[in-house]
C-alpha cells in the first residue's frame, strides 16, 4: 500500500465533527439568560488525532506535498519542522507517519505527558524547550533551526501558513454556519475562540462574518502564568502575534485563568463532555458572550479530550473543588 493509501482513511476522517448543544443552566448561566441563550460547540476530539489541530495540519501537509517541498518516502527529502504546544504536534506526527514524511517538532517541556508520548509513538523527533520560556521560545527555536539547516528542514510554520486559517474557513466555519443555522434558523450571533496560532479565530470568524456582518467575536486570552495549554498569551510587550491572526475580527478579549478553565471542565464533565483546559476556557468565555444584549446563540469549540491531561493533576484538583472526598 502506498503512503497516500495509508493516509486516505485518516484524511477522510478529519472534520465534519458533531455539533453539541450545552446545558447553559447547568454551566452556570442565571435562569433568565439560560432560558433565552443557546450555546453550541463542535466536538473536535472526534478527529482521528483527537483535536481540532488535525484540520489545519492536514491541509498544510497536503499543500506542501502538492507544491513539491515535501516528498513522501524520499530518503533525500527534507523533514517537516514546526513548533507546537502538543496537539498540532500529534497531528503532524500522525499524518507524517501515514504519509511517509519525517517530522521534527519543537515543543515546550511542560506539554502534558500524554501529548509527548503520543508524538513519540508515531516516530516523530522531539526537541523540548525550557517550559519557563513559553511558546514563543519554541517558535523562535524552530525558526532558528529552519534558517540554519534549510536543506534539512521544511518549516511548515503553522503560525504563518495561510493553509491553517483556510482550513477553518472552508471546513470548521462552514460546518458551524450550516449546523447552527439548521438548529436555530439563523447563523450564530457570537463566536468564541481561544488563540493558539490564530487560525481557528481567523478562519471561522471570516466565514461567519461573510454570512452575517455583525457576528460578535470574542477572543479568549490565557493568564500569562501558569497559562492554559494550547492558548497563547498575547498581552505582554514582546509576545509574538501570529502572522495569520486577523485582529480586526476581534470585538472583545477576555482573560481566563487556569482555575476558571479547570472549573468549567468539571462542569462539562458532569454533562458527559470530557475536555481539555482550552475547551473549558472557551465555554467559560461563551457564558460571558451569552450575557451580551442581543446574543441568543453562541458557537465555540471543544478542542480536544480531557484524557490528554490526566498526568497534569488537573482532574484531581477539580475533583477536590467539587468536594470529592476520594480525590488525592
Amino acid at each position: 500500500m502506498t503512503a497516500g493509501g495509508r493516509a486516505a482513511g485518516l484524511l477522510a476522517g478529519i472534520g465534519r465533527t458533531p455539533l453539541v448543544e450545552l446545558d447553559t443552566a447547568a454551566l452556570g448561566l442565571p435562569p433568565r439568560e439560560a432560558a433565552r441563550v443557546r450555546i453550541f460547540a463542535k466536538l473536535e476530539a472526534r478527529n482521528p488525532g483527537g483535536s481540532v489541530k488535525d484540520r489545519p495540519v492536514a491541509r498544510m501537509l497536503q499543500e506542501a506535498i502538492a507544491a513539491g517541498v515535501l516528498r513522501p518516502g524520499d530518503p533525500g527529502g527534507r523533514r517537516l519542522l514546526d513548533s507546537s504546544s502538543g496537539n498540532a504536534g500529534i497531528a503532524y506526527a500522525m499524518l507524517g507517519a501515514a504519509l511517509g514524511v519525517p517530522v521534527t517538532l519543537v515543543v515546550p517541556g511542560n506539554a502534558s505527558r500524554e501529548r509527548l508520548e503520543r508524538i513519540r509513538a508515531h516516530g516523530a523527533e522531539l526537541i523540548l524547550t525550557d517550559p519557563v520560556e513559553g511558546y514563543d521560545f519554541a517558535l523562535r527555536e524552530a525558526q532558528r533551526l529552519a534558517a540554519a539547516h534549510p536543506d534539512r528542514y521544511f518549516h511548515c510554520d503553522q503560525y504563518g501558513n495561510a493553509g491553517n486559517w483556510r482550513s477553518h474557513h472552508d471546513g470548521t466555519g462552514a460546518e458551524i454556519l450550516a449546523e447552527v443555522t439548521a438548529a436555530t434558523g439563523a447563523p450564530p450571533d457570537a463566536f468564541v475562540s481561544g488563540i493558539g496560532t490564530g487560525g481557528t479565530l481567523t478562519g471561522v470568524g471570516r466565514r461567519l462574518r461573510a454570512s452575517r456582518r455583525d457576528t460578535f467575536i470574542l477572543a479568549v486570552i490565557p493568564e500569562a502564568f501558569p497559562g492554559i495549554e494550547g492558548l497563547k498569551p498575547l498581552g505582554a510587550p514582546g509576545d509574538i502575534v501570529p502572522a495569520i491572526l486577523d485582529e480586526a475580527l476581534i470585538d472583545e478579549r477576555l482573560v481566563v485563568t487556569s482555575e476558571e478553565a479547570a472549573d468549567m471542565c468539571l462542569r462539562l464533565a458532569a454533562q458527559g463532555l470530557f475536555t481539555g483546559p482550552s475547551s473549558g476556557a472557551n465555554v467559560h468565555a461563551a457564558l460571558h458572550a451569552a450575557g451580551r444584549r442581543g446574543v441568543r446563540t453562541v458557537a465555540t469549540l471543544l478542542c480536544d479530550t480531557g484524557e490528554r491531561y490526566l498526568s497534569t493533576g488537573m482532574w484531581a484538583r477539580t475533583a477536590v473543588r467539587a468536594g470529592d472526598a476520594t480525590a488525592t
